[in-house]
Formats: structure tokens, C-alpha cells, sequence
């Protein structure tokens, strides 16, 4: 198969956007945002692939005649637009945790592909379907095996008799491999409890399971949970 000038410099592109939003991305997963590194290569991929659609018109569009004026990007603002609900519908928060913004993201790539066949644009079709693959299948791969910082939720009560202070507190999360980004304060009436929340950060992912025995078997923990931050 021979490359055209215009097919390299198609690949050249999507495969600069690819680079740009992952660039970004992994910048997110080491703070552990919900967008991350899979999300921002999709959605700089789809942007890119999208462009392509007004650079390249006049490869797709044929006119009947000089007279006649055409303003087909229009229908593909319209299916993006109907897209960005449909993608906002799949991201959901559970518990303090966000999900699902890869999923939309991976959508509004595929409404960005459905517009490249619809209008026969064929080569940069199957080079943006190889790059979304290979994004949601060799990410996450990658994802496991480069440095990272994982958040979580702590969310932890103490009867009000308990000899916990919050230095102690403190010191016993610190001393995991931990760091506090947040904390915060409460106080339930009924039953007199003491409760904390705070985020906290660390490098080590098997921090956590460390974290949790240590609480389930300390006598002044009424209860916790742990919950990972992220998509």
C-alpha cells in the first residue's frame, strides 16, 4: 500500500493529538483526577479527527455545480452536540468517587468515527480506530506501570470516650505512607461520635490495604471506609 503526502500527514496529526492529550492526561492520573490519561488521548484524538473533517473538505464534498454552497459541517456540530448528552448520561459519582468519564469519552470518539464513514473519509477512519483501540486496551496496561499518585477517601468514627486525638490520628495515617491533602471535622450528637474525613495521597497503592487492617483491628474504631478517588 503507498502513502500519499495527504495520508502522512493525516497520521502525522492524529498521532500529534494522541500525544498532546496523553502528554496532559498522565499529568492528571499522577494527581489522581477522574480525567486522566485515557480520557484526555480520546478526547484530543476525536478533536483532531474532527478538524480534519473542514481541512479536508474539499477530499469529501462534491458539487453539483459552482452555484451551489455547502455547509456540511454543520450536520456534524448537530451529532456532536446530541453526543455530549448522551456522553454526560454514562459518568455518574459513586459515593465520592467519580465514574464513567472514559466511557463518555470513548463515545464521543465513536460519534467523531461514525461522521468520518458517513462521509467516506475512509484512511484517517481506520487510523483513529486503531489509536482508540489501542488506547483503551494498552492504557490502563500502562497505567498500572508508571509512577503514579492514588487518592482516597478516608471517612473515620471515634466514640467521643475514645483516647484519639487528632495528632494521633495523624501519626498513625502518616505513618502507612500517607499523606493528608484534606481534613475535616464533625461531631454527631446522637451517640457522640467524632468523625473525620479527609483525602489522603500516597505513592504506594498497597498502602491502603496496610491502612485498612491497622483500623478494623484498633479497638477505638466505631467504623471507616476507604474509597479510591479516580474513574
Amino acid at each position: 500500500m503507498i502513502f500519499t503526502i495527504e495520508d502522512k500527514e493525516v497520521v502525522l496529526r492524529l498521532l500529534a493529538a494522541l500525544v498532546a492529550g496523553s502528554m496532559i492526561g498522565y499529568e492528571r492520573s499522577y494527581h489522581g483526577r477522574p480525567a486522566g490519561f485515557r480520557t484526555h488521548a480520546l478526547v484530543c484524538t476525536a478533536s483532531s479527527l474532527l478538524m480534519l473533517i473542514t481541512v479536508y473538505e474539499n477530499y469529501w464534498v462534491r458539487l453539483a455545480a459552482d452555484s451551489v454552497r455547502l455547509d456540511p459541517t454543520r450536520m456534524a456540530e448537530g451529532i456532536m452536540t446530541g453526543i455530549g448528552f448522551l456522553g454526560a448520561g454514562v459518568i455518574f459519582k459513586e459515593g465520592l468517587s467519580i465514574r464513567g468519564l472514559t466511557t463518555s469519552a470513548s463515545i464521543w470518539v465513536t460519534a467523531a468515527l461514525g461522521i468520518m464513514a458517513g462521509i467516506g473519509f475512509f484512511f484517517p477512519l481506520v487510523v483513529a480506530v486503531i489509536i482508540t483501540l489501542g488506547v483503551l486496551a494498552l492504557f490502563p496496561w500502562i497505567e498500572a506501570r508508571i509512577r503514579t499518585e492514588a487518592y482516597y477517601h478516608l471517612d473515620v468514627r471515634f466514640a467521643r470516650t475514645a483516647e484519639m486525638t487528632e495528632n494521633s490520628l495523624r501519626n498513625l495515617i502518616n505513618g502507612h505512607g500517607f499523606s493528608i491533602a484534606k481534613f475535616s471535622y464533625g461531631f454527631e450528637g446522637v451517640g457522640h461520635i467524632h468523625r473525620h474525613t479527609m483525602v489522603l495521597r500516597t505513592a504506594d497503592r498497597s498502602s491502603v490495604a496496610r491502612l485498612s487492617e491497622t483500623l478494623e483491628a484498633n479497638e477505638r474504631v466505631l467504623e471507616f471506609r476507604i474509597a479510591p478517588s479516580g474513574d
